[in-house]
């Protein structure tokens, strides 16, 4: 019974090498690889549009808020939007809480 554990538990020296160097990397080269296509650049690209979205805002917009408020853009600062959502009941709304334009103002196509 210990024949067999002092049989396994010699490392060194034997003929087989170790898998080290660039043969171990490659495994987790790989996978940030399908995590970056997969996950981060995908992201990014969102986080880019979104961006541009914001800096499009302009007085007129009809925009849905990340809670859900549909409105009409009635002033713009830097980081600030007043929305109307309804006749003279005016909300204000960080520029970064937008979630998208749900159309254009009337009079656009």
């Amino acid at each position: 019974m210990f024949d067999l554990a002092y049989a396994m538990g010699t490392g060194g020296a034997g003929g087989g090498t170790s898998g080290g160097g660039f043969g171990a990397f490659v495994p987790l080269i790989i996978i940030f690889a399908i995590f970056y296509f997969l996950l981060i650049r995908p992201q990014q690209k969102k986080a880019k549009q979104h961006k541009q979205l914001l800096s499009a805002l302009k007085k007129g917009d009809r925009v849905v808020s990340s809670g859900g408020l549909h409105g009409l853009i009635t002033g713009l600062s830097d980081d600030v939007v007043t929305m109307e959502i309804s006749p003279k009941v005016r909300v204000k709304v960080s520029r970064g809480s937008i979630a998208g334009v749900s159309r254009k103002a009337e009079g656009e196509s």
